[in-house]
């Protein structure tokens, strides 16, 4: 007799987005006269550049001929690639060898995926809010214990609390974790974490033989020359981390679908030598994934290149832009603002002791304006509220005057 996998009986952050899509759609009926603009998604607005349309084009264009055609390429990607992105990262001082960057098919598998390789009686930490596929995964995998809705937070796991008062950087766990997960530049903060902040982690993981799993998606939209975009920008780092990125938000590869993980062969854990952690990684793509499109692949390339670079430079400075935009106007509204300058995230407090959902319906109502409440993000994000600056930049500047003209506070 066939069971069900019981642990996604806990799994509660489902709630979130359906539960913000029912209150626009009550709002729309409501007021069908009012315009909403949608700040609250992580989702890229402007098209592809031309160098990147290009290399598409180009990759399509091969399995068009019968001499450049190609069926399944290795699942670990195509070696001019992960050629291309060690020379990347050799650009900011960090040597990898391109047997350790794993290409995949996006950030957000690779940051679900990666804790297969890890027993499941491992212990977990998390910033506090994070993105919630790291939690989901995990509770997926038997990790956790129930979901208490009182206090928004799964038994069993480690929540390191990022306030205003730690700059939404915590320090690491007082006691033995098994594994972090870190995001720097952090969804949803905004935060980002410095080079001693990063050491502090990893001195912790190294002593007590724990693994780091670093999100370093939106490291591109870091315009501070003294901010890492690396982990590996950090002594010892490559023992004990993990780093997974992505083309999604700095080339505009959200549906094209374009990451990568970075497993280094040296990167140990309590009962294992260098090399196995990679060897099961490796192993795990294998069994699991035929790997990448051929054609992103060829679109990965063109990223990589020197125009490709230049182009990608300009799309972050648009959404970079819009971030000014938004954090300027709720600034000279009164609220209380973080992130929006080396992120293309604003974390808002909301104002006068509001829930995160009550600022959701004040924000809709009033000034006809969809951010995310940060409750969704876990317990730490009650009483803030995350909004993007991925969008069209008319729609950016009409939500940021109705803010400054029609929100009470």
């Amino acid at each position: 007799m066939a069971k069900v996998n019981r642990h996604y009986r806990k799994l509660s952050a489902g709630y979130l987005f359906p539960e913000i899509g029912r209150r626009i759609k009550n709002f729309q009926q409501e007021n069908p006269q009012l315009k909403v603009h949608r700040l609250g998604i992580g989702n890229t607005t402007e098209p592809l550049t031309p160098s990147i349309v290009a290399g598409l084009r180009d990759g399509a264009d091969r399995l068009a001929a019968a001499e450049t055609y190609t069926g399944y390429g290795d699942e670990q990607g195509e070696e001019s690639l992960r050629e291309a992105l060690a020379r990347f990262y050799g650009k900011q001082g960090v040597s990898l060898d391109k047997d350790e960057i794993f290409i995949s098919d996006g950030a957000k598998p690779d940051a679900g995926n990666i804790q297969s390789i890890f027993s499941a009686d491992n212990l977990v930490a998390f910033q506090d809010p994070a993105y919630p596929v790291y939690v989901d995964s995990n509770v997926i995998a038997g990790r956790s214990g129930p979901y208490n809705s009182e206090q928004g937070n799964y038994g069993g796991f480690f929540y390191m609390a990022c306030n205003s008062e730690n700059g939404f950087i915590p320090e690491p766990p007082p006691d033995k974790v098994d594994l972090l997960y870190l995001c720097s530049p952090n969804n949803p903060t905004g935060a980002v974490a410095t080079h001693r902040e990063l050491q502090n982690f990893v001195d912790y993981a190294r002593e007590q033989k724990a693994v780091i799993v670093f999100d370093a998606s939106y490291a591109e939209f870091i315009a501070d020359p003294d901010l890492p975009r690396s982990i590996y920008e950090v002594d010892g780092a490559k023992e004990c981390a993990v780093e997974i990125n992505s083309f999604s938000k700095s080339a505009g590869f959200t549906g094209v679908r374009l990451g990568w993980a970075i497993v280094p062969q040296s990167l140990v854990c309590e009962d294992c030598e260098p090399g196995e952690l990679h060897r099961a990684w490796l192993r795990r793509q294998t069994t699991f994934f035929n790997g990448a499109s051929n054609i992103a692949q060829r679109g990965g390339l063109a990223v990589l290149s020197e125009k490709g670079r230049e182009e990608c430079s300009a799309l972050i400075s648009y959404y970079m832009q819009n971030a000014a935009l938004i954090r300027e106007g709720l600034l000279k509204t009164g609220l209380t603002v973080y992130g929006g300058v080396n992120a293309p995230y604003l974390w808002l407090r909301a104002p006068g002791g509001l829930s995160s959902w009550e600022f959701f319906d004040k924000l809709l109502y009033e000034a006809q304006v969809v951010g995310t409440p940060g409750s969704g993000f876990g317990p730490s994000g009650e009483g803030y509220f995350r909004l993007s600056a991925f969008g069209r930049r008319e729609d950016i500047e009409e939500a940021v005057k109705n803010i400054q003209d029609k929100l009470k506070l």
